[in-house]
């Protein structure tokens, strides 16, 4: 662990700070693309998808161990939650936030998918932290994994998957490679911090919910409900099955 201070509540302000400010100059950095039409509007929401919450899980070890470490961190998608909100009722108004954000420009879109995204990595703060392989393999499979899918089936998804046109076997498949390379490699980068341990178990505990993961995503129910809530919601039942 990464220790910035003798104090752990002083050092779990600090980066908490940092947390922050890595977070919002991210965000700030899509809201300007966005602005300016660097990227189309849905790769520009998938670029935001795929970083915020991979860039935050690089922040976990600057927090300290147990609950106070992992309320903490949960902060940062907690702030993000209120903002989604208050977005999304139009309270108020950001369209610079609901263009790097939504599909189609609507503000409201802001309270289905970004809620669903910002809930699950507050969820996996508080409830898993950085030391249960479900946290890292929904976080994973939601930012790295459904980010590439999209990416990846937009552009090269022309074979659709027959019990839902909507899916692409490209993008199905791009899901499950990009949500097991990201789970890998988080449990490398965790693993030296002594946060979890390396294991040929957990690497097949990882490729199984990546796959089941690309499953669920396929189905017509995740259209209808959003892949957000329905990914997560997979990899955290079918993670106490593998992992625990």
């Amino acid at each position: 662990m990464i220790l910035l201070t003798e104090s752990p509540l002083a050092g779990d302000l600090c980066a908490l700070a940092f947390s922050i400010c890595v977070a919002l100059s991210l965000l700030r950095c899509f809201e300007e693309t966005a602005r300016r039409g660097v990227f189309n509007q849905k790769l520009n929401r998938k670029l935001v998808h795929i970083t915020f919450g991979l860039q935050f899980m690089l922040c976990w070890p600057l927090f300290s161990s147990g609950s106070q470490g992992a309320f903490m961190a949960a902060v940062v998608p907690g702030v993000n939650i209120v903002k989604v909100l208050l977005i999304g009722y139009g309270i108020v108004k950001d369209e610079a936030t609901v263009k790097s954000m939504s599909r189609f420009g609507d503000y409201r879109e802001l309270i289905r998918g970004p809620l669903y995204y910002v809930c699950t990595i507050t969820l996996c703060c508080t409830v898993y932290w950085r030391t249960s392989p479900i946290a890292i393999a929904a976080m994973c499979n939601l930012c790295a994994g459904d980010g590439f899918a999209d990416i990846v089936g937009r552009r090269f998804g022309k074979k659709k998957i027959p019990y839902n046109t909507d899916k692409s076997f490209a993008g199905s498949i791009a899901m499950a490679v990009a949500g097991f390379i990201a789970s890998v490699g988080y449990m490398y980068y965790f693993s030296m911090f002594g946060f979890v341990e390396k294991k040929s178990e957990m690497v097949v505990g990882f490729f199984v919910v990546s796959l089941m993961s690309a499953l669920v995503e396929s189905l017509p129910i995740s259209t209808i409900l959003d892949d957000n809530l329905t990914v997560p919601l997979a990899n955290v039942l079918l993670g106490t099955l593998v992992f625990l």
